[in-house]
């Protein structure tokens, strides 16, 4: 099963025996079923998660939660690979229907226009006077073969601000009377910004 949350921030967590563990603490109070696909009516079996409060609906969106007599949510995403048939429209999500390893799925923070230096890290001249080759990209292609820029070439471009999979992150801490989940290291995405939570593939081979 799977789960949306919010990232909060990171901090640290000190065990007994004294060690510290670096972990990003995710907000994922208030997650509930808003949908369940069907093979039969969908062509597919995937479950629907919601959460996040919202101040104000399209009307669709709100007679659809209406209909189903369920908090209306912000955010909804689809879990597949996951028995519809073992949940129902309205259900809690609670943290654990999650492993000790999932995968954190989110919007890396966004870096603007970026040069080869920075965005891929190229090497640069020298720094010194009378270099006049500091941080450019250089030649980008030969003139008479093949007179072109061949396609993939890192140049400078726009960085960050793409969806990007953490993968086999490792569950911490869950503190279920705030809601809160404590994985380790670094997950993508900047404080407030959304993030799935789905199960570890790669973990379970």
């Amino acid at each position: 099963m799977g789960m949306l949350g919010k990232k909060i921030g990171m901090t640290q967590i000190i065990f007994e025996n004294g060690k510290v563990v670096p972990v990003t603490v995710i907000d994922v109070a208030g997650n509930i079923v808003t949908a369940v696909k069907t093979n039969d009516r969908d062509g597919y079996e995937a479950v629907q998660v919601g959460y996040g409060k919202v101040k104000k609906l399209i009307k669709p969106l709100a007679g659809l939660f209406k209909k189903n007599e369920i908090e209306a949510k912000r955010y909804m995403r689809e879990f597949k690979d996951i028995d519809a048939s073992a949940v129902k429209i309205g259900d809690p999500v609670t943290m654990d229907m999650l492993p000790e390893k999932v995968n954190v799925i989110g919007i890396t923070k966004g870096k603007g226009f970026q040069g080869n230096i920075r965005r891929h890290g190229a090497g640069r001249g020298p720094m010194s006077h009378g270099s006049k080759f500091h941080r450019a990209p250089g030649s980008q292609g030969g003139s008479s073969s093949p007179s072109r820029v061949f396609k993939g070439k890192k140049m400078p471009g726009r960085m960050g601000g793409v969806r990007f999979s953490a993968e086999n992150i490792t569950v911490v801490k869950r503190d279920d009377e705030r809601g809160l989940l404590f994985v380790k290291g670094t997950v993508p995405g900047a404080n407030g910004s959304l993030l799935k939570i789905c199960n570890a593939p790669k973990a379970a081979k």
